[in-house]
């Protein structure tokens, strides 16, 4: 069945999905504020605020499902950005849920929180959507100015005001960069439409010092949203101040945003331009990747270590944007899920042992969990091998670290030395992620450790589903790689090279 989105017109028939989540959002905000703040108004519009999100997520799969087509437009139509719209969605409904259990235990009465979390979801499911530099870039700013907000929300916390400040001036001043770099790469080409830009951008006329120039500055727009070392000073600070759900959703669906925009927009505008930007984005990768493990390795807080996990895990999915191409997408969302539940998992354990006033979050507090609290110790296990990409026990990261190697090996411009940073930077992870492991399950239990607290049912929901679907497709990866392989942005031209997930799920 084929859903014809010409009417009314191409954009407000491709933003469907879009419209429901944004409409939900400003529904909401009359909730939030139509009466006196209390706990209950606040757990209200958060359970509303899921249940815009299912809504949300019901219009993408029905769309996808159908196989909705349109005109060529400045609005993608395709499966890679339904597939990155059901990422987001799921982000943004885990934090959700995290979030009114997180408040209900340190007493934050903020309606407004969730309503913040619907819109910087929309910012995203617009950049996963955007075939136009101008609509890149409004999605940022609707993504960034509710991400602001979000990571200062606690106004009784000192580091939440600093995170929230830091956050701001330095995301502003990634904006810089990326606005100045459209606006050089519109004077290069004479578009914003990158599927135009692909086109004009030639292996004969790259070498134009305006082009150059843009490109420049758009890599290092976008590696700061992304956190790409050099480029990651925010990451560590914002997400150690902001409220622990909170730094799940930026680690994980602000990530996922915008490595979708950065993958399409390198994809279909670049092509042509290949020599004059791979071998900055290759050194970007490497030192993305051994600098976050390496200073991951000397943290002793969790919450920092998991911020500069996530940092490094950029640099894993930076590979992906060198390729460039159906091996290197295919191999980037299938990346994407594991990284996504992996990461929100282990924040959703951070949340379940925390103590009112963000306490007992170092990782020597996790000391002995093993003996009081084993299924949880054993969720945290799955986390920690996942983001290792260890075989059984994490599995899903395995196969998401094998297809990110595979896609390096056979691009049309082979990525050997940067495969080999791969695994050398994952052999330097497992001193942090097998020592929370170690931790857990070999140290003693002091006798003077927090009482671990009931589990609350939202929280207990999220790490158990998580590692559940981690185990799941970690065992049987088949289904969800074909459909991974399957969803690639419009504007790609396949490689002749086999893809990487086709060729593991054959075996």
């Amino acid at each position: 069945m084929y859903f014809d989105l010409l009417i009314p017109s191409q954009l407000a028939g491709a933003l469907i999905p879009d419209l429901i989540l944004i409409i939900g959002a400003m529904l909401l905000l009359l909730v939030a504020v139509w009466g006196p703040e209390t706990m209950a108004r606040a757990r209200l519009t958060g359970m509303l605020a899921i249940g815009v999100c299912f809504a949300t997520f019901a219009a993408v799969v029905w769309l996808w499902h159908g196989q909705a087509t349109a005109s060529a437009g400045i609005i993608a139509v395709d499966a890679f950005r339904w597939a990155t719209d059901c990422i987001i969605l799921a982000a943004t409904i885990i934090a959700t849920t995290l979030m009114i259990d997180y408040s209900e235990r340190e007493q934050l009465v903020s309606a407004e929180s969730y309503v913040l979390l619907l819109l910087a979801a929309g910012g995203m499911m617009l950049l996963a959507a955007s075939r136009d530099l101008i609509v890149v870039f409004l999605g940022i700013e609707l993504m960034s100015i509710a991400s602001y907000v979000l990571s200062g929300l606690d106004r009784r916390s000192s580091r939440g005001a600093e995170a929230a400040l830091k956050y701001f001036l330095l995301g502003a001043f990634s904006t810089g960069f990326l606005l100045y770099g459209i606006a050089l790469v519109y004077g290069a080409t004479g578009s914003t439409d990158i599927e135009t830009i692909g086109s004009v951008v030639t292996g004969a006329n790259f070498n134009n010092p305006l082009l150059l120039a843009g490109i420049g500055m758009l890599i290092v727009g976008f590696c700061f949203k992304i956190a790409a070392v050099p480029f990651h000073m925010w990451a560590p600070d914002v997400y150690d101040g902001a409220a622990t759900p909170i730094t799940a959703f930026m680690a994980a669906a602000v990530k996922a945003a915008a490595f979708a925009a950065f993958l399409r927009v390198w994809i279909e505008a670049f092509p042509g331009a290949t020599a004059a930007w791979m071998h900055p984005l290759q050194w970007l990768a490497a030192l993305t990747m051994v600098g976050g493990n390496v200073i991951a390795l000397q943290q002793k807080s969790m919450k920092r270590m998991l911020a500069y996990s996530s940092i490094a895990h950029a640099g894993y999915l930076l590979v992906t944007v060198v390729v460039a191409n159906a091996l290197g997408a295919s191999a980037f969302l299938f990346y994407l899920v594991a990284y996504t539940l992996a990461t929100m998992g282990a924040f959703a354990v951070v949340i379940a042992l925390g103590e009112p006033g963000e306490r007992n979050q170092q990782i020597a507090d996790y000391a002995g969990l093993w003996n009081v609290e084993p299924w949880l110790a054993a969720a945290m296990a799955v986390f920690m091998m996942a983001l290792l990409g260890f075989p059984i026990a994490g599995g899903m990261g395995f196969f998401a670290k094998f297809y990110v190697i595979d896609a390096a090996l056979h691009a049309p411009h082979p990525q050997t030395a940067l495969a080999v940073i791969l695994v050398i930077a994952s052999v330097i992870s497992a001193g942090y992620y097998l020592g929370v492991v170690l931790v857990m399950f070999m140290k003693p239990r002091p006798a003077d450790a927090l009482v671990v607290r009931p589990v609350p049912t939202g929280t207990f929901l999220v790490i158990y589903l998580s590692a559940f679907t981690l185990l799941l497709f970690g065992i049987l990866p088949n289904g969800f790689a074909a459909l991974a392989r399957e969803s690639v942005p419009i504007g790609m031209v396949s490689s002749p090279a086999r893809a990487p997930v086709a060729a593991a799920a054959s075996r």
